[in-house]
C-alpha cells in the first residue's frame, strides 16, 4: 500500500494547482469555439480491437465505470510484439480531455489498444459529458473541487488493471485537464507507475514533489499554448534533469492548446501525427523495452 505522506502529497500539489489561477476557466477560453461531435480523423487501430464498459472500482459507495479495449486476438498480438502471451501485455490508464469520457476519448482508446495495450479510459466525472465549453468549465470545477477523490479514482484504476486484468507493466496518458491527471498519477503512485505522458497538461514544478518521481515521462505541448506557458514547460523539464529523472519534452511550434484533439479549432494534423509517434515510441521503449531509435 503506497505510504499516506505520499497520497497527501499528491492531494497537496492538486489543491495548490487549483488555487494558483481558474483553470477551468482558462480552458473555457482555449476552447471556446470547439465542438464534441465525433470524427472520423482519429485512425482505426492497426490491429482489431474488442470494447467494453467495465466497473474498475467503488468510491464512495458509487461504482466506477470505465470504457476498455484490448486487441481482439491478444495472443497473437502479444507474439507479433515479442511477449510470450498476452498475460505480458501491459496497460494504459487513459485519462479524458475535460469534455469527459466521449466518444472520441473512446476511439483514442481503441486506438491505443489497437497499439498492443490493455487501455482503460477512467470516467472523473461520475458519468456526465460535456457538448458545450460551459458545461465542460462546471463538471471540470466540480473534479477539481474534490481532488482527493480524483486521486483515488485514478489510483482504483491502476489497482484494476495490476490485480483484476493482470498488467505487468502500466502507464498513465492524458490530455488537457487529462494531461494534468497524467502528472498527478504519477505523483500519486511515484514507484508503481511504470511510466506517464502528458499532453498539454497543467504542471508542477515543485521540486520536493518532482523528487519522488521514479518512471520515465514524456510531454507533449504546444509553442503558443496561451495556458501551459513554454517557460513553466521548460522549468519542469529541467527541473526533472537536475533530478537525474528520465524526462522527454517535445514542444511544437505553431501548435497551441489541444493541437491533438481533432474536433478542436486548434487541430494542427502535422503535429498531432509527430505527437502520436513521439507518444507510441515512448511507450513501446518503457513498456515493451523496445527502443525504436537504437532498433533503426
Amino acid at each position: 500500500m503506497r505510504p499516506l505522506f505520499l497520497f497527501l502529497l499528491s492531494f497537496a500539489l492538486l489543491a495548490g494547482c487549483g488555487q494558483r489561477s481558474d483553470y477551468a476557466g482558462e480552458m473555457a477560453e482555449q476552447h471556446a469555439d470547439d465542438t464534441t461531435d465525433p470524427t472520423p480523423i482519429v485512425q482505426e487501430p492497426i490491429f482489431p480491437v474488442e470494447a467494453r464498459t467495465v466497473v474498475y472500482g467503488e468510491l464512495d459507495g458509487q461504482a466506477l465505470t470505465g470504457y476498455y479495449a484490448e486487441p481482439l486476438q491478444a495472443d497473437s498480438v502479444a507474439r507479433a510484439l515479442g511477449l510470450a502471451s498476452a498475460d505480458e501485455m501491459p496497460a494504459l490508464i487513459v485519462i479524458h480531455e475535460w469534455w469527459g469520457l466521449n466518444d472520441n476519448i473512446e476511439a483514442m482508446t481503441r486506438r491505443l489498444a489497437g497499439e498492443g495495450y490493455r487501455a482503460l479510459a477512467v470516467d472523473l466525472y461520475g458519468g456526465s459529458v460535456a457538448d458545450a465549453p460551459e458545461q465542460a468549465m462546471a463538471l471540470m470545477r466540480q473534479a477539481t473541487q474534490d481532488e482527493a477523490s480524483a486521486v483515488a479514482n485514478l489510483v482504483a484504476a491502476h489497482t484494476y488493471l495490476r490485480d483484476e486484468v493482470g498488467a505487468p507493466k502500466i502507464a498513465s496518458i492524458g490530455w488537457c485537464f487529462g494531461g494534468a491527471m497524467s502528472l498527478n498519477t504519477a505523483l500519486a503512485l511515484p514507484e508503481e507507475l511504470d511510466a506517464a505522458v502528458i499532453y498539454y497538461g497543467r504542471l508542477t514544478t515543485d521540486r520536493d514533489a518532482l523528487a519522488t518521481l521514479s518512471m520515465p515521462i514524456l510531454g507533449i505541448f504546444g509553442a503558443d499554448d496561451q495556458s501551459i506557458p513554454v517557460e513553466t514547460v521548460q522549468a519542469f523539464e529541467s527541473t526533472l534533469h537536475e533530478l537525474g529523472k528520465d524526462v522527454e519534452v517535445r514542444i511544437y511550434d505553431d501548435a497551441g492548446h489541444a493541437f491533438a484533439n481533432p474536433t478542436g479549432q486548434n487541430y494542427v494534423p502535422e503535429a498531432a501525427e509527430s505527437a502520436w509517434n513521439e507518444t507510441t515510441a515512448f511507450l513501446r521503449k518503457h513498456l515493451y523495452g523496445v527502443d525504436e531509435e537504437e532498433a533503426m
